[in-house]
């Protein structure tokens, strides 16, 4: 494994971060996988170097940070992993049980601390932007769980460049805790991040550890050209896969990958790995799975080395996206 600091920051992370959204009880998501499975995931990840796991509390409706937690907890030192969750979704019917408000940002981490069993989180972030509720209310709250030890270090998702700038420049503007990492939408597939988000957090020491880096399978072929079809459970149902993919256009961008990929007698999901790993700005791309070969292959993806003409190869395919994983910015929804 290899290794790299997060960012402007001195805390030292794997240059893979094992997402663990694929591991709950099969009710959130058909093909999710349970307890038992996800042990071997975590043994298989420890033993290759990894130190970095991201969940949220979303995820299986909190189990997957149980789950998370049972196992870091019982073969891995506290202070050797570097754990990450994230807090907005919804949690229950109420409407309080979601959003950035303070209120729901403070009870949520003490119950994601209290499935992950653990005393603080490292990496605690806004899983997306919440037009409810003003941005220095939602700082500010993150900023107290960090000086009340519950956190280490801040974090966000998927939204505008602008958004995110405001955040970072309201935060300094008040003396509060900054986010240090961006987990945003970027692949082969999906480079739309290229034109200001990444610069942005380049410009700024912000980490990205991108999500979906493998674009959920298709760059592997397992992906038809009929969303809900394909060999395994979660091509079949993934029904997010089914709003971000599927343009005419990220088949040749899958194939580009491929003919590569058979010409070095490596996976195409290696070869996309490899490219993510070499793109700027890049700390550490969140990759999860459901078979244990799947993790093995993409922990060895970090010792690849691309050429300019292969990296130029793959990205020659590309087109523009409409905006993919988040919600777009509306005026009419911004809080006055």
């Amino acid at each position: 494994m290899q290794y790299t600091k997060l960012g402007n920051t001195g805390v030292t992370v794997s240059r893979i971060c094992m997402g663990c959204m694929s591991y709950g009880d099969g009710k959130w998501r058909e093909w999710t996988v349970g307890s038992d499975v996800a042990r071997e995931h975590f043994a298989v990840a420890l033993e290759a170097g990894v130190n970095f796991f991201d969940t949220a509390d979303v995820y299986s409706a909190g189990v997957s940070e149980e789950i998370t937690g049972r196992w870091l907890g019982e073969m891995a030192s506290r202070d050797d992993i570097v754990v990450a969750t994230k807090v907005n979704g919804p949690m229950g019917p109420g409407p309080n049980r979601r959003g950035l408000s303070r209120k729901h940002i403070i009870e949520g981490c003490d119950n994601s601390l209290r499935r992950l069993k653990m005393d603080y989180v490292d990496l605690y972030q806004i899983h997306r932007w919440d037009y409810t509720t003003p941005i220095e209310e939602t700082l500010e709250a993150l900023d107290s769980l960090v000086r009340a030890g519950k956190v280490r270090y801040l974090g966000a998702s998927s939204m505008a460049a602008w958004q995110f700038s405001k955040a970072l420049y309201t935060a300094k503007e008040h003396g509060w805790h900054r986010f240090v990492t961006m987990q945003n939408h970027y692949n082969l597939i999906y480079r739309e991040e290229e034109r200001e988000m990444n610069p942005l957090c380049i410009d700024q020491g912000v980490a990205l550890i991108p999500w979906s880096p493998l674009a959920r399978g298709l760059l592997e072929g397992d992906r038809t050209r009929k969303p809900g079809e394909g060999p395994t459970k979660r091509s079949q149902t993934d029904k997010v896969a089914q709003n971000l993919y599927f343009n005419e256009n990220d088949y040749e961008v899958a194939l580009a990958v491929q003919k590569i990929a058979k010409e070095r007698g490596v996976t195409a999901t290696q070869l996309a790995c490899a490219w993510i790993l070499q793109a700027p700005g890049v700390a550490a791309p969140i990759v999860g799975a459901t078979k244990t070969h799947h993790l093995k292959e993409i922990f060895a993806t970090v010792d690849m080395k691309l050429s300019a003409e292969e990296v130029a190869a793959m990205e020659q395919p590309y087109r523009p996206h409409p905006i993919r994983g988040y919600e777009h910015p509306d005026p009419r929804k911004m809080v006055r």
